[in-house]
Protein backbone atom coordinates (compact mmCIF):
# COMPACT_ATOMS: atom_id res chain seq x y z
CA UNK A 1 0.00 0.00 0.00
CA UNK A 2 0.88 3.87 -0.88
CA UNK A 3 1.53 5.88 2.57
CA UNK A 4 -0.07 9.36 2.52
CA UNK A 5 3.96 10.73 2.46
CA UNK A 6 4.30 9.04 -0.61
CA UNK A 7 1.30 10.20 -2.48
CA UNK A 8 1.45 13.82 -1.53
CA UNK A 9 5.39 14.51 -1.71
CA UNK A 10 5.41 12.41 -5.29
CA UNK A 11 2.01 13.59 -7.01
CA UNK A 12 3.57 12.21 -10.61
CA UNK A 13 4.84 9.05 -9.33
CA UNK A 14 1.66 8.43 -7.53
CA UNK A 15 -0.19 9.33 -10.74
CA UNK A 16 1.97 6.92 -12.54
CA UNK A 17 1.57 4.45 -10.31
CA UNK A 18 -2.18 4.79 -9.73
CA UNK A 19 -2.22 4.16 -13.86
CA UNK A 20 -0.37 1.22 -13.85
CA UNK A 21 -2.03 -0.53 -11.12
CA UNK A 22 -5.93 0.60 -12.72
CA UNK A 23 -4.43 -0.91 -15.77
CA UNK A 24 -3.39 -3.98 -14.22
CA UNK A 25 -6.55 -4.41 -12.56
CA UNK A 26 -8.61 -3.71 -15.35
CA UNK A 27 -6.42 -6.58 -17.58
CA UNK A 28 -6.92 -9.20 -14.39
CA UNK A 29 -10.70 -7.96 -14.40
CA UNK A 30 -10.96 -8.29 -18.46
CA UNK A 31 -9.20 -11.85 -18.32
CA UNK A 32 -11.40 -13.50 -15.66
CA UNK A 33 -14.87 -12.30 -17.32
CA UNK A 34 -13.76 -13.72 -20.56
CA UNK A 35 -12.67 -16.98 -18.99
CA UNK A 36 -14.81 -19.51 -21.38
CA UNK A 37 -16.74 -22.31 -18.94
CA UNK A 38 -14.72 -25.63 -20.16
CA UNK A 39 -16.67 -28.53 -20.97
CA UNK A 40 -15.53 -32.15 -21.90
CA UNK A 41 -16.74 -34.23 -24.41
CA UNK A 42 -16.62 -37.71 -24.01
CA UNK A 43 -16.83 -39.00 -27.63
CA UNK A 44 -16.51 -37.65 -31.27
CA UNK A 45 -19.99 -36.40 -32.48
CA UNK A 46 -21.64 -34.61 -35.18
CA UNK A 47 -20.42 -31.00 -35.23
CA UNK A 48 -23.77 -29.32 -35.09
CA UNK A 49 -23.41 -29.06 -31.09
CA UNK A 50 -19.43 -28.39 -31.02
CA UNK A 51 -20.15 -25.26 -33.20
CA UNK A 52 -23.38 -23.99 -30.78
CA UNK A 53 -20.59 -24.29 -27.90
CA UNK A 54 -17.21 -23.60 -29.09
CA UNK A 55 -17.49 -19.76 -29.81
CA UNK A 56 -18.50 -19.36 -25.83
CA UNK A 57 -16.86 -22.41 -24.42
CA UNK A 58 -13.50 -24.22 -23.71
CA UNK A 59 -14.01 -27.50 -25.16
CA UNK A 60 -12.11 -30.84 -24.49
CA UNK A 61 -12.81 -33.62 -26.29
CA UNK A 62 -12.49 -37.58 -26.67
CA UNK A 63 -11.78 -37.23 -30.58
CA UNK A 64 -12.33 -41.16 -30.86
CA UNK A 65 -14.98 -43.13 -32.49
CA UNK A 66 -14.56 -45.70 -29.29
CA UNK A 67 -15.74 -44.74 -25.91
CA UNK A 68 -13.81 -42.71 -23.42
CA UNK A 69 -11.38 -45.06 -21.11
CA UNK A 70 -12.87 -45.20 -17.64
CA UNK A 71 -9.55 -43.84 -16.15
CA UNK A 72 -9.61 -41.00 -19.04
CA UNK A 73 -12.87 -39.83 -18.42
CA UNK A 74 -12.45 -39.74 -14.64
CA UNK A 75 -8.85 -37.62 -14.99
CA UNK A 76 -10.28 -35.18 -17.70
CA UNK A 77 -13.83 -34.52 -16.02
CA UNK A 78 -11.98 -33.48 -12.92
CA UNK A 79 -12.57 -28.76 -13.11
CA UNK A 80 -14.62 -28.88 -15.99
CA UNK A 81 -17.90 -26.74 -15.88
CA UNK A 82 -20.08 -29.11 -18.40
CA UNK A 83 -19.91 -32.71 -19.45
CA UNK A 84 -21.40 -33.26 -22.52
CA UNK A 85 -21.67 -37.11 -22.49
CA UNK A 86 -23.26 -39.96 -24.64
CA UNK A 87 -25.11 -43.45 -22.99
CA UNK A 88 -22.06 -45.43 -23.59
CA UNK A 89 -20.65 -43.59 -20.65
CA UNK A 90 -21.38 -43.84 -16.80
CA UNK A 91 -21.54 -41.30 -15.04
CA UNK A 92 -21.82 -42.44 -11.39
CA UNK A 93 -20.32 -41.18 -7.92
CA UNK A 94 -17.12 -41.91 -9.04
CA UNK A 95 -17.37 -39.23 -11.84
CA UNK A 96 -19.07 -36.93 -9.95
CA UNK A 97 -16.56 -36.41 -7.29
CA UNK A 98 -13.94 -36.75 -9.80
CA UNK A 99 -15.68 -33.52 -11.98
CA UNK A 100 -15.38 -31.63 -8.29
CA UNK A 101 -17.88 -28.83 -6.82
CA UNK A 102 -16.91 -26.45 -10.00
CA UNK A 103 -19.47 -29.52 -12.71
CA UNK A 104 -22.75 -27.36 -12.83
CA UNK A 105 -24.65 -29.25 -15.71
CA UNK A 106 -24.69 -32.46 -17.90
CA UNK A 107 -25.54 -32.85 -21.53
CA UNK A 108 -26.37 -36.41 -22.67
CA UNK A 109 -26.76 -36.74 -26.66
CA UNK A 110 -29.49 -39.65 -25.66
CA UNK A 111 -33.03 -40.02 -25.32
CA UNK A 112 -32.46 -42.66 -22.07
CA UNK A 113 -30.52 -41.81 -19.37
CA UNK A 114 -30.24 -45.32 -17.47
CA UNK A 115 -26.71 -44.37 -17.86
CA UNK A 116 -26.81 -41.20 -15.41
CA UNK A 117 -26.84 -41.60 -11.22
CA UNK A 118 -29.83 -39.16 -11.55
CA UNK A 119 -30.61 -39.33 -7.73
CA UNK A 120 -26.93 -38.66 -7.22
CA UNK A 121 -26.94 -35.66 -9.86
CA UNK A 122 -30.30 -34.09 -7.99
CA UNK A 123 -28.58 -34.76 -4.35
CA UNK A 124 -25.59 -32.11 -6.11
CA UNK A 125 -28.02 -29.97 -7.83
CA UNK A 126 -26.77 -31.20 -11.66
CA UNK A 127 -29.54 -30.45 -13.67
CA UNK A 128 -29.33 -33.48 -16.40
CA UNK A 129 -30.17 -32.69 -20.53
CA UNK A 130 -31.39 -35.06 -22.93
CA UNK A 131 -32.22 -35.52 -26.38
CA UNK A 132 -36.04 -36.46 -26.72
CA UNK A 133 -37.83 -35.94 -30.45
CA UNK A 134 -35.56 -35.46 -32.45
CA UNK A 135 -34.74 -38.64 -33.36
CA UNK A 136 -38.43 -40.02 -32.80
CA UNK A 137 -38.67 -40.10 -36.62
CA UNK A 138 -35.48 -42.27 -37.18
CA UNK A 139 -36.27 -44.65 -34.45
CA UNK A 140 -39.54 -45.24 -35.02
CA UNK A 141 -38.69 -45.95 -39.46
CA UNK A 142 -36.14 -48.39 -37.50
CA UNK A 143 -38.69 -50.13 -35.88
CA UNK A 144 -40.85 -50.14 -38.57
CA UNK A 145 -37.91 -51.51 -40.77
CA UNK A 146 -37.07 -54.16 -38.01
CA UNK A 147 -40.69 -55.72 -37.70
CA UNK A 148 -40.86 -56.18 -41.59
CA UNK A 149 -37.38 -57.32 -41.99
CA UNK A 150 -38.57 -60.41 -39.52
CA UNK A 151 -42.66 -60.32 -40.73
CA UNK A 152 -41.62 -60.84 -44.03
CA UNK A 153 -38.11 -63.28 -43.35
CA UNK A 154 -35.99 -60.39 -45.42
CA UNK A 155 -32.69 -61.29 -44.40
CA UNK A 156 -32.88 -64.89 -44.41
CA UNK A 157 -34.37 -64.65 -47.67
CA UNK A 158 -31.49 -62.54 -49.20
CA UNK A 159 -29.29 -64.82 -47.74
CA UNK A 160 -31.13 -67.76 -49.41
CA UNK A 161 -30.01 -66.02 -52.56
CA UNK A 162 -26.41 -65.73 -51.74
CA UNK A 163 -25.97 -68.75 -50.48
CA UNK A 164 -27.39 -70.86 -53.76
CA UNK A 165 -30.58 -71.62 -51.50
CA UNK A 166 -32.82 -69.85 -54.30
CA UNK A 167 -34.60 -72.47 -56.39
CA UNK A 168 -37.55 -72.66 -58.95
CA UNK A 169 -40.73 -70.04 -57.49
CA UNK A 170 -42.04 -72.52 -54.50
CA UNK A 171 -45.74 -71.19 -53.18
CA UNK A 172 -45.27 -72.67 -49.73
CA UNK A 173 -41.40 -71.26 -49.56
CA UNK A 174 -40.28 -67.97 -46.89
CA UNK A 175 -43.74 -67.67 -46.23
CA UNK A 176 -43.73 -64.97 -43.31
CA UNK A 177 -46.42 -63.08 -41.68
CA UNK A 178 -48.29 -59.69 -42.63
CA UNK A 179 -49.38 -57.05 -41.31
CA UNK A 180 -52.94 -56.84 -42.58
CA UNK A 181 -55.75 -57.72 -40.02
CA UNK A 182 -53.10 -57.95 -37.26
CA UNK A 183 -52.73 -56.61 -33.53
CA UNK A 184 -49.71 -54.70 -32.73
CA UNK A 185 -49.23 -54.64 -28.88
CA UNK A 186 -46.91 -51.49 -28.21
CA UNK A 187 -45.00 -51.46 -24.39
CA UNK A 188 -44.48 -47.97 -24.04
CA UNK A 189 -47.06 -45.78 -25.93
CA UNK A 190 -44.85 -42.67 -25.96
CA UNK A 191 -43.30 -40.37 -28.91
CA UNK A 192 -41.65 -43.31 -30.73
CA UNK A 193 -44.65 -45.51 -29.85
CA UNK A 194 -47.25 -43.42 -31.32
CA UNK A 195 -45.00 -43.04 -34.13
CA UNK A 196 -44.53 -45.94 -35.09
CA UNK A 197 -48.16 -46.59 -34.59
CA UNK A 198 -48.84 -44.07 -37.06
CA UNK A 199 -46.55 -45.64 -39.56
CA UNK A 200 -48.49 -49.07 -39.27
CA UNK A 201 -51.47 -48.08 -39.46
CA UNK A 202 -51.10 -47.52 -43.67
CA UNK A 203 -50.46 -51.30 -43.60
CA UNK A 204 -54.07 -52.46 -42.50
CA UNK A 205 -53.59 -52.95 -38.80
CA UNK A 206 -56.68 -54.08 -37.24
CA UNK A 207 -55.83 -53.08 -33.82
CA UNK A 208 -53.57 -51.34 -31.71
CA UNK A 209 -52.78 -52.26 -27.86
CA UNK A 210 -51.03 -50.65 -24.77
CA UNK A 211 -50.37 -51.39 -21.58
CA UNK A 212 -49.50 -48.70 -18.88
CA UNK A 213 -50.70 -47.35 -15.28
CA UNK A 214 -53.45 -45.11 -17.04
CA UNK A 215 -54.85 -44.17 -20.33
CA UNK A 216 -53.10 -41.78 -22.42
CA UNK A 217 -54.52 -38.76 -24.75
CA UNK A 218 -51.53 -39.81 -27.61
CA UNK A 219 -53.59 -42.99 -27.75
CA UNK A 220 -56.62 -41.23 -29.54
CA UNK A 221 -54.60 -40.30 -32.38
CA UNK A 222 -53.58 -43.88 -33.62
CA UNK A 223 -56.93 -45.47 -31.70
CA UNK A 224 -54.70 -47.40 -29.35
CA UNK A 225 -56.62 -49.42 -26.35
CA UNK A 226 -55.80 -49.88 -22.91
CA UNK A 227 -54.99 -53.30 -22.08
CA UNK A 228 -53.76 -55.25 -19.21
CA UNK A 229 -50.18 -56.48 -19.72
CA UNK A 230 -50.99 -60.05 -20.03
CA UNK A 231 -53.73 -59.20 -22.38
CA UNK A 232 -51.89 -57.23 -25.06
CA UNK A 233 -48.90 -60.40 -24.72
CA UNK A 234 -51.72 -62.93 -25.81
CA UNK A 235 -53.63 -60.71 -27.89
CA UNK A 236 -50.86 -59.35 -30.62
CA UNK A 237 -49.51 -61.03 -33.61
CA UNK A 238 -46.74 -58.11 -33.17
CA UNK A 239 -44.79 -56.78 -29.71
CA UNK A 240 -43.32 -53.93 -29.97
CA UNK A 241 -40.86 -52.67 -26.93
CA UNK A 242 -40.71 -49.15 -26.87
CA UNK A 243 -40.54 -47.97 -22.93
CA UNK A 244 -37.80 -46.44 -21.31
CA UNK A 245 -35.64 -48.91 -19.14
CA UNK A 246 -36.33 -48.30 -15.37
CA UNK A 247 -36.07 -50.64 -12.30
CA UNK A 248 -39.17 -51.78 -12.67
CA UNK A 249 -38.89 -53.02 -16.37
CA UNK A 250 -35.31 -54.49 -16.55
CA UNK A 251 -35.56 -58.04 -18.02
CA UNK A 252 -39.35 -56.86 -18.30
CA UNK A 253 -39.77 -59.94 -21.49
CA UNK A 254 -38.24 -63.07 -20.11
CA UNK A 255 -39.36 -66.46 -20.03
CA UNK A 256 -42.73 -65.96 -18.42
CA UNK A 257 -43.41 -63.15 -20.50
CA UNK A 258 -43.03 -65.00 -23.99
CA UNK A 259 -44.91 -68.15 -22.64
CA UNK A 260 -48.14 -66.29 -22.53
CA UNK A 261 -47.25 -64.85 -26.34
CA UNK A 262 -48.96 -66.62 -29.71
CA UNK A 263 -46.41 -68.81 -31.01
CA UNK A 264 -47.24 -66.92 -34.01
CA UNK A 265 -46.22 -63.37 -32.87
CA UNK A 266 -43.01 -61.41 -33.25
CA UNK A 267 -41.32 -59.41 -30.66
CA UNK A 268 -39.44 -56.06 -31.46
CA UNK A 269 -37.41 -54.27 -29.53
CA UNK A 270 -35.87 -50.67 -29.93
CA UNK A 271 -35.66 -49.33 -26.46
CA UNK A 272 -32.74 -51.34 -24.45
CA UNK A 273 -31.34 -54.58 -23.87
CA UNK A 274 -31.96 -54.15 -20.60
CA UNK A 275 -35.44 -54.75 -21.32
CA UNK A 276 -34.92 -58.39 -22.44
CA UNK A 277 -33.48 -61.87 -20.90
CA UNK A 278 -31.50 -62.49 -23.57
CA UNK A 279 -31.24 -66.37 -22.63
CA UNK A 280 -34.98 -66.67 -22.55
CA UNK A 281 -35.42 -64.86 -25.93
CA UNK A 282 -33.35 -67.45 -27.29
CA UNK A 283 -34.91 -70.19 -25.58
CA UNK A 284 -38.43 -69.00 -26.84
CA UNK A 285 -37.20 -68.70 -30.15
CA UNK A 286 -35.69 -71.89 -30.85
CA UNK A 287 -38.47 -73.53 -29.21
CA UNK A 288 -41.21 -71.79 -31.34
CA UNK A 289 -42.73 -69.97 -28.69
CA UNK A 290 -42.50 -66.98 -30.43
CA UNK A 291 -42.20 -66.95 -34.08
CA UNK A 292 -39.00 -64.90 -34.70
CA UNK A 293 -37.90 -61.44 -33.17
CA UNK A 294 -36.04 -58.47 -34.14
CA UNK A 295 -34.04 -56.71 -31.82
CA UNK A 296 -32.01 -52.94 -32.13
CA UNK A 297 -30.42 -52.66 -28.81
CA UNK A 298 -28.88 -55.62 -26.71
CA UNK A 299 -27.33 -56.36 -23.37
CA UNK A 300 -24.04 -55.91 -23.56
CA UNK A 301 -23.35 -53.55 -26.77
CA UNK A 302 -21.61 -54.62 -28.33
CA UNK A 303 -23.17 -58.10 -28.24
CA UNK A 304 -20.54 -60.76 -28.49
CA UNK A 305 -19.61 -62.60 -31.86
CA UNK A 306 -20.40 -65.96 -29.79
CA UNK A 307 -24.16 -64.95 -28.77
CA UNK A 308 -26.71 -67.65 -29.34
CA UNK A 309 -28.93 -65.48 -31.02
CA UNK A 310 -26.59 -64.91 -34.24
CA UNK A 311 -26.71 -68.20 -34.92
CA UNK A 312 -30.62 -68.12 -35.46
CA UNK A 313 -32.17 -67.35 -38.63
CA UNK A 314 -35.70 -66.06 -37.21
CA UNK A 315 -33.75 -63.25 -35.11
CA UNK A 316 -32.28 -60.18 -36.73
CA UNK A 317 -29.79 -58.20 -34.67
CA UNK A 318 -29.29 -54.99 -35.37
CA UNK A 319 -26.19 -52.75 -33.95
CA UNK A 320 -28.14 -49.97 -32.05
CA UNK A 321 -28.96 -47.67 -35.10
CA UNK A 322 -32.24 -47.02 -34.34
CA UNK A 323 -31.44 -42.78 -34.51
CA UNK A 324 -28.68 -43.42 -37.17
CA UNK A 325 -29.62 -40.96 -39.68
CA UNK A 326 -27.35 -37.85 -40.05
CA UNK A 327 -30.43 -35.47 -39.40
CA UNK A 328 -31.13 -37.40 -36.18
CA UNK A 329 -27.97 -37.46 -35.15
CA UNK A 330 -26.76 -33.89 -35.96
CA UNK A 331 -30.06 -32.59 -33.75
CA UNK A 332 -29.35 -35.02 -31.15
CA UNK A 333 -25.26 -33.29 -31.01
CA UNK A 334 -26.99 -29.40 -31.33
CA UNK A 335 -29.95 -30.10 -28.62
CA UNK A 336 -27.11 -31.48 -26.33
CA UNK A 337 -25.40 -28.61 -27.47
CA UNK A 338 -28.10 -26.17 -26.54
CA UNK A 339 -28.79 -27.51 -23.89
CA UNK A 340 -25.58 -27.28 -21.65
CA UNK A 341 -24.88 -23.17 -23.23
CA UNK A 342 -28.10 -22.41 -22.26
CA UNK A 343 -27.45 -23.54 -19.06
CA UNK A 344 -23.98 -22.31 -18.61
CA UNK A 345 -25.76 -18.63 -19.82
CA UNK A 346 -28.06 -18.92 -16.94
CA UNK A 347 -30.81 -20.07 -19.30
CA UNK A 348 -33.25 -23.03 -18.66
CA UNK A 349 -32.05 -26.00 -20.85
CA UNK A 350 -34.89 -26.79 -24.11
CA UNK A 351 -34.91 -30.29 -22.74
CA UNK A 352 -34.24 -30.95 -18.80
CA UNK A 353 -34.76 -34.38 -17.20
CA UNK A 354 -37.18 -33.67 -14.04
Amino acid sequence: MFTTSVIRGSPKLTRDLYVLISRSLFQKSSSMSSQKPKVYVTRRVPQDGLEILRPHCEITQWDSEKPVPRDELIRQVAGKDALFCLLTDKIDVDVLNAAGSQLKCIGTMSVGYDHIDMAECRARNIPVGFTPDVLTNATAELTVGLLLATSRRLMEASQSVRDGGWGTWDPCWMLGHGLDGSTVGIVGLGRIGVAVARRLAPFGVSRFLYSGHSPKDEAKEVGAELVDFDTLLGSSDFVLGCCALTKENQGLFNKETFSKMKSSAIFVNTSRGGLVNQQDLYDALVSNQIAAAGVDVTSPEPLPTDSPLLTLTNCVVLPHIGSATEKARGAMSALTGKNILSFLQGDKMPCQIK
